[in-house]
Parts: C-alpha cells; structure tokens; sequence
C-alpha cells in the first residue's frame, strides 16, 4: 500500500469480548473512535459460536454511530479460524482482524479468504504482528496487499516470544516496535501501539501512551473503557500543537510559501509546513467525528 488515504482517528480502539451483551451495548456510548469485539483470547472454546453470531449481528446492526468497527477472529491453523473468517466476511464490518500475521503469503491467503467469502469492498484487513517473525518481515506484510490497511503490534504476544519482561519504558520491545513503524510509514500503513495491561496503573497507562505517540503510532489499542480518554486526549493534537500550525502556515503563506521563513525564531521549510498540515488534518478529522458522535 503506497498511497496514503484520508485520515480517519484511531487514537483508541477497545477490544471487546462478543460474548459480552452488557459491554456490546456499552460500547454503543463510548467515546472511542474504534472497536475490535474480540472472537479470540477473551472467549472461551464453549462460547466461539455464540460469540461469533452477536459480533456479526453487531457489524450489521448500524448502531455504533461512527465509531469504526472491527472483529477478531481466530488465527490460521485453528479449528475456528475458516468458519470466523467466512461468517465475519459475510456481516461486512469495518475490518476483519487477524492474529498473528507472520508472512506476505499468509495476507495473501487472507484476502483471497476474504473475497471468496463475498466480503464487501469497504472491509479491509488488519493484520496483528506479535512475533519475531513479523517484525523481520514487517514491510513484506504491510505491502502484500492493497486490502490490509491496519498494522496491530500485538506486544503480549512478542514480549513472551522474546522471554522479554514487562517493564516501564518497554526497552526489550522496542526493536521490534521501531522496526513495524518503519515498515508502516514506508508502505503508507497505520499503525496501533500494543495493551497496556494494568488497568489499575492510570499514571504508567499515560505514560506508555506518551511514548507511544512520540514514537509515531497512530493510536493505541485497550482493554478497558477506563483507558478511552486518557488515550484520546494523548494520540490527538493540544491546543498549543494547533495554534502552533495554524502559525506555521500562517508565516509560510506571508513569505510567499518558497524558500525559507522564520517563524519564532525557528526556520521554516517545506518539511515544517507538511507537518502543520498534518497536524490540523489530524484536528479537523477528531473534531468532525465528536461532532458525528454527539448528533
């Protein structure tokens, strides 16, 4: 994927077990811009069928405003994953997640999966990568196909496949993280930062979402609508970034938009004024979909 598409916010997307009712209709109020209801870890083996029908009822319920929605299904090589991935094709949702990318060839299978299940053309694959595999071969995913739109750093999964501990910072998993941004901004990609696992921990939660946006990642993925607005209010522009912008191209026109300007004592260049471009794209994009959400 080369081209870069209109921006769409993905500062938080919640996963959600879909054999939850409760939190499935919970998410209908939440101020998340996405949702992930979860087909794999957070269901067990006796509840997959039944959890299968209500994410699937969900996708094609039109009730969770704009809030983009996604399911994830079982991995290649489970007893779950073909009757997952041709029922989730079938209800049309936003995406169709998929644990444990490893290779091009496994996104290529998918979306041949994808389209002989009759998946319209508006859902798109995210891949997770959550192996030393996938980080190696991160570009080659990414790349593979114009239908995968999403990168998903599954850190759980690599910190136990590394024999890595969790620690603040996250200094085992930052090749690994580097080396995915990498092949995200390269390929056009975005891409979401991993689970902060302790719900409990709001001040640790804040600051891996700090350095996860320094870092560049579009957004983050969660585990509990507690974690919803400290993640929103990180991943989007403050105020002072958009005035900031708003300077920025403000010099940039008075001196005719060529060359180099000056704006508080800092040079301006072409490189500056397509960052405040982004940064106001970013700003307009999360204030129209607050604005979506609330009518």
């Amino acid at each position: 994927m080369t081209g870069q598409a209109a921006y769409r916010p993905r500062r938080s997307v919640l996963y959600l077990p879909s054999s939850n009712e409760r939190a499935l209709e919970k998410a209908k109020t939440l101020a998340v811009d996405a949702l992930i209801l979860d087909l794999e870890d957070a269901v067990a083996p006796d509840a997959k069928a039944s959890a299968r029908e209500k994410a699937c009822a969900a996708a094609r319920s039109g009730e969770y405003g704009p809030r983009e929605l996604t399911i994830r299904i079982n991995a290649i090589g489970t007893q779950w994953h073909d009757e997952d991935l041709r029922a989730v094709s079938a209800a049309g949702p936003d995406a169709i997640v998929v644990p444990k990318v490893g290779s091009a060839a496994e996104v290529r299978q998918l979306v041949a999966a994808m389209e002989s299940a009759g998946a319209p053309e508006h859902t798109a694959l995210w891949a997770m990568v959550e192996t030393p595999a996938a980080m190696l071969h991160c570009e080659e995913i990414a790349s593979a196909s114009e239908r995968l739109t999403v990168l998903v750093m599954g850190t759980n999964d690599l910190a136990k496949e590394l024999h890595a501990e969790h620690v603040p910072g996250r200094q085992p998993l930052l090749t690994g993280l580097s080396l995915c941004l990498l092949a995200a901004r390269a390929t056009g990609t975005v891409i979401l930062d991993g689970v902060f696992n302790d719900v409990k921990d709001a001040e640790g939660f804040e600051a891996e979402c700090r350095q996860g946006r320094q870092l560049g990642f579009d957004g983050k993925t969660l585990i509990h609508p507690g974690q919803v607005e400290a993640c929103n209010t990180t991943f989007a522009p403050s105020a002072a970034a958009v005035d900031d912008a708003r300077a920025v191209l403000a010099a940039w026109e008075a001196g005719g938009g060529a060359g180099v300007v000056t704006h508080n004592g800092r040079m301006i260049e072409n490189l500056h004024v397509e960052t405040a471009e982004r940064v106001l794209a970013v700003h307009e994009a999360i204030t129209a979909l607050a604005t979506d959400a609330s009518e």
